[in-house]
């Protein structure tokens, strides 16, 4: 099946996953908000990320840093430079910005706006400005952070000193960062608010190579855990003219999707060149044993990330899955770690006080426990349907037989096989099935 990322935007927010921004005021360039389930999601895939990084490795710690910071910090990082800016050309009638613009390899000298003269193309920086303080002045400047990776260099001492690490070691941190983007699109892949999940490992020189492979593969591993398709990874080796100016080694990893292959993730190998100079423009030596040490970075586009999943487990059937369907319907096959909502609740018939007051209690008790989600309209083949289109995992159904033997019906969203399942029992069902129990091994099958 071939996906088209209109109908993937269309259910998203249709389904309250993303919506976009300041919309009744026409919107506002490539903003977005993130509605219930796309909340649900987001933090599903942090938490994820976080346990993988602070879990299942050793020896990494959390951090979570300010936004706004010190400008000198920019300076030092060398965001203030030609290294972190966009070639422009400006319209000396609109004053727009634009960048690339060429036909058959010659300048475009005319505003595609306004038919303006362009100016000759010079660089913009992509820091996002503010002001520190009641007055707006050269004095009072300063930025929105563009990433979160240098909150967590200036406080390697901090950390070292009060976690009592030692070398290899790393900080993980999860936050917003801000880029004045010239060119942002593709929905949520390419914003000027964004949110990044980033670890940054110190270890000495001669380990760095070592450690590199070895967090590219465990980056690899978890997307492979997550569920996502292996065949639409893919690793992109960034030569040395197109690194970014820290960069002694880049690998992106690339998602297929479908306006293209397009990064997702990040590893670097920063080598020295922060800590050394932070160390040279602030008031702290960063070195350790006389040397610097370098630095592994592994840093996630949550929003990237988020939407590769979302387009990975986006699934169209041309025939309906259920007996009262009449067109096409859509299947979001979502890892079970990362569904929105991870167990729905019906009772067979609305109308049917006994069963509604049976079903109404259940989800009662599930809701503590899981992300839980109560529907009670519509036949039971359309309330499976809306399920499906959202990615939750487990349906259970209060029938008649319920109000008999105290048992249920739980429906699988990909198999669309059924067990029967003790009420008493459903717990720890749900819980064993989240935790990548087989499905038909939970319960006696209908």
């Amino acid at each position: 099946m071939k996906k088209s990322i209109k109908k993937i935007v269309s259910l998203t927010k249709r389904k309250g996953f993303v919506f976009p921004s300041s919309m009744i005021y026409g919107g506002f360039s490539s903003t977005y908000d993130f509605g219930p389930r796309g909340v649900m999601l987001k933090n599903k895939l942090k938490d994820s990320w976080w346990k993988e990084m602070t879990r299942r490795q050793s020896d990494v710690v959390g951090l979570d840093s300010s936004i706004i910071m010190n400008p000198d910090i920019w300076r030092a990082s060398g965001h203030l430079s030609k290294g972190f800016a966009d070639k422009l050309s400006e319209c000396k009638e609109c004053h727009k910005r634009f960048k690339d613009l060429e036909e058959d390899g010659e300048s475009i000298k005319k505003c595609p706006e306004c038919g303006g003269k362009l100016m000759e193309p010079r660089d913009f920086n992509l820091m996002m400005k503010t002001f520190v303080g009641p007055v707006e002045s050269e004095a009072a400047t300063a930025y929105l952070r563009a990433e979160t990776c240098q909150g967590i260099f200036v406080n390697f001492k901090n950390v070292m000193d009060s976690m009592r690490v030692d070398l290899p070691f790393g900080i993980a941190q999860i936050g917003k960062s801000f880029r004045n983007e010239i060119t942002p699109g593709n929905f949520i892949f390419r914003m000027r608010e964004f949110e990044q999940m980033e670890m940054q490992w110190f270890c000495k020189q001669k380990e760095a190579d070592d450690f590199f492979e070895k967090w590219l593969k465990r980056r690899f591993e978890w997307y492979e855990r997550m569920g996502i398709d292996m065949s639409k990874l893919r690793k992109n080796e960034i030569g040395e003219k197109e690194r970014a100016h820290y960069a002694q080694r880049q690998v992106d990893i690339e998602y297929e999707f479908p306006f293209g292959w397009g990064e997702i993730e990040g590893i670097h190998n920063r080598g020295d060149w922060d800590l050394s100079n932070h160390s040279e423009h602030g008031e702290e030596d960063f070195s350790v044993d006389g040397d610097y040490p370098w630095v592994i970075e592994t840093s996630v586009g949550v929003e990237r990330c988020f939407l590769a999943f979302l387009v990975d487990s986006y699934d169209e059937l041309e025939e309906g899955r259920s007996s009262d369907a009449d067109k096409k319907e859509t299947v979001l096959r979502l890892h079970r770690k990362l569904s929105p909502t991870q167990v729905a609740v019906f009772p067979l018939i609305k109308k049917e006080e006994d069963l509604v007051k049976k079903a109404e209690k259940i989800f009662d008790d599930l809701k503590v426990d899981f992300d839980a989600i109560y529907d009670e309209t519509g036949s039971i083949g359309k309330r499976y349907r809306r399920q499906d289109e959202v990615g939750t995992p487990l349906c259970v159904t209060v029938d008649f037989d319920s109000l008999e033997d105290d048992s249920v019906t739980l429906r699988e969203r990909d198999s669309m096989d059924q067990i029967r399942v003790d009420i008493d029992d459903l717990k720890n069902v749900v819980d064993q099935f989240l935790k990548g129990a087989d499905f038909h091994s939970l319960g006696e099958k209908v």
